[in-house]
């Protein structure tokens, strides 16, 4: 597909075939040099009064300006990001060769350090370093999106689990089903904007135009077609509060004459809506920064060390490294005992199950006790150092560090007053949702792979995968079985949604899970764009950064079978 401006195809460069992807770079380059000769042609013909000319352009200049930057910013993300060889070098060769032509034009630099905030671009794998089996995993993911982005270099981590989330994402979006392809897109602005997240906003805004969807939909959610903004009610209990989703709700959108849902139709909404909610969480939990190309990725300005050198955009040396902390474990002050001590825990807990069981009226007891617990633990950054201070963080508090500008994602979503509350507030009672009553396996599996086919099979795997997902080590400890830590894992954050498994004995969280932790698991999954850098280093702070990102694994795939299961339900008491 041509850009915008008609004079560029970048689509080429995803080609699996060297030749196709040396013609498309040779394209872009004419047009990159093409455009950079005549801006600078302009700017030698201005020649009003220097004091009020410094900076700048005729209004058509301006635009060949914008046009040109846009380009300037894809090339650096291609020469950092791009998985074949070819397409890096010859990407910052441009850029280069742009700079030595001297014309005057600015080429632009990265920002952030890397693809986390939180997270040492050191230790995550670096594009070209890769082995053959990474390698196929990053080639499909860039052939298949015309990228490499953040999300996929921090989930690579656990490549079995990023294979599964790669083929899933890419059904949802690509592949043959009941939603056009800008719907698909448009679907995954609003769910992300619930949340405020600017970062997905912008992929899927570029994605959705990408497609051919229109301009103006992007104004705000009241100039889409009536049928999306009849989508926005769903969106917004299904992001917040999805304990409240009734038959009706479901109802209203089937039954809206001609802006009416088939019921194929609203499954592929409600999978794709809690596929971005929960994304975000990701996005959020494992502080994902801008992609380089798209806005707060990069800067236009010159660095501020004298001695910068141009070659340094390809060759990443652009002062992070000088910024970040040795590989490995995370950096702390905590006794190594923490790892220790909760291993301890789960040996003591085992012994406990296989010596005394439960009782039925117990585990109820307990889950009740763990769901009013749960509703005292403050997702919005209070007491997150645990019990050795009581100081309060602010929301706006990220550790000092310099937040790129956003977009206003406001404008994809109504009532932005409404947010996550606790299920039980003020007198409120909520059912507890039993899973024998109404599961993923037994009901929602079926449920969505008859109207949407193939879709249950690939969820089901992404949720087996995130949950079983072990390599038997904690921290610096081998042959380690975690199961029992993910498990109370998956069953608080389900609690916290109402939801309750009657063989799960419920006191092994507040055994298993500290405060701290506790905070970390309710922010990312209730309110994530409250998250901060400060909490993600507050909890296990001997563990890997590999193994907090399988928390944000377990985090994400846990809210997306929790809200399912509520939209699910209400879908089969409608069809009933």
């Amino acid at each position: 597909m041509a850009d915008r401006d008609g004079e560029v195809r970048w689509d080429g460069l995803c080609s699996r075939d060297a030749g196709s992807r040396d013609s498309a770079l040779e394209n872009i380059r004419q047009a990159v040099l093409k455009k950079s000769e005549a801006i600078a042609l302009i700017k030698e013909n201005i020649s009003p009064p220097p004091a009020a000319a410094e900076g700048l352009l005729l209004p058509s200049a301006n635009k060949a300006r914008g046009v040109l930057n846009e380009m300037l910013a894809r090339l650096l993300m291609l020469s950092k990001r791009c998985p074949f060889r070819d397409v890096r070098e010859k990407s910052g060769a441009i850029l280069v060769n742009v700079q030595v032509q001297e014309l005057g034009i600015r080429i632009p630099r990265p920002l952030g350090q890397g693809p986390s905030r939180f997270i040492p671009e050191m230790e995550i794998l670096q594009v070209g370093t890769e082995d053959t089996q990474m390698h196929t995993l990053f080639a499909e993911a860039f052939t298949t999106l015309g990228r490499l982005d953040n999300i996929t270099l921090v989930m690579v981590f656990h490549p079995q689990y990023l294979e599964s989330f790669l083929k899933t994402q890419h059904y949802l979006l690509q592949m043959d089903g009941p939603l056009p392809l800008h719907y698909r897109h448009y679907i995954g602005i609003m769910a992300a904007a619930r949340h405020q997240c600017s970062y997905l906003v912008n992929l899927h805004v570029s994605d959705f135009l990408h497609v051919g969807g229109e301009v103006k939909w992007l104004n705000g959610l009241e100039n889409a077609p009536q049928k999306l903004q009849n989508l926005g009610e769903l969106n917004k209990i299904l992001a917040h509060r999805p304990w409240l989703i009734t038959k009706e709700h479901i109802e209203q959108l089937l039954k809206t004459e001609e802006h009416s849902w088939s019921l194929a139709e609203l499954i592929h909404a409600v999978v794709l809506l809690t596929h971005y909610h929960s994304l975000a969480s990701f996005t959020f939990g494992c502080g994902i920064n801008p992609e380089i190309h798209c806005e707060g990725g990069h800067t236009f300005k010159p660095p501020s060390v004298s001695d910068y050198c141009i070659c340094d955009i390809t060759n990443g040396n652009h002062g992070v490294h000088d910024m970040q902390g040795p590989t490995g474990s995370v950096t702390t002050t905590e006794p190594s005992c923490e790892v220790e001590a909760l291993m301890e825990k789960m040996k003591q807990l085992q012994e406990c199950r296989d010596e005394v069981k439960a009782s039925k009226e117990e585990k109820a007891t307990r889950f009740e006790k763990e769901k009013r617990e749960s509703m005292l633990v403050c997702c919005s950054g209070q007491n997150i150092l645990g019990q050795h201070t009581l100081k309060t963080i602010p929301i706006c508090d990220r550790e000092d560090e310099e937040l790129p500008p956003t977009r206003d994602v406001s404008r994809h979503f109504e009532d932005t007053s409404y947010g996550y509350k606790d299920f039980s507030r003020h007198g409120m009672h909520v059912p507890t949702f039993h899973v024998q009553d109404y599961s993923w396996e037994d009901h929602g599996y079926s449920l969505v792979n008859r109207l949407y086919p193939d879709v249950g099979q690939l969820i089901d795997e992404k949720f087996q995968i995130a949950y079983n997902l072990t390599y038997n080590t904690m921290a610096m400890h081998k042959d380690v079985d975690t199961s029992m830590l993910r498990r109370a894992i998956w069953n608080y954050i389900h609690c916290m949604f109402g939801i309750r498994y009657d063989d799960y004995d419920y006191g092994e969280i507040n055994q298993l899970l500290d405060r701290s932790f506790k905070v970390y698991i309710k922010t990312v999954v209730c309110t994530p764009e409250k998250t901060t850098n400060r909490m993600y280093d507050s909890f296990w702070r001997q563990f890997k950064h590999s193994e907090k990102v399988h928390v944000n694994l377990l985090l994400i795939e846990a809210r997306m079978q929790a809200e399912l299961l509520y939209a699910l339900r209400a879908i089969t008491r409608y069809m009933t």
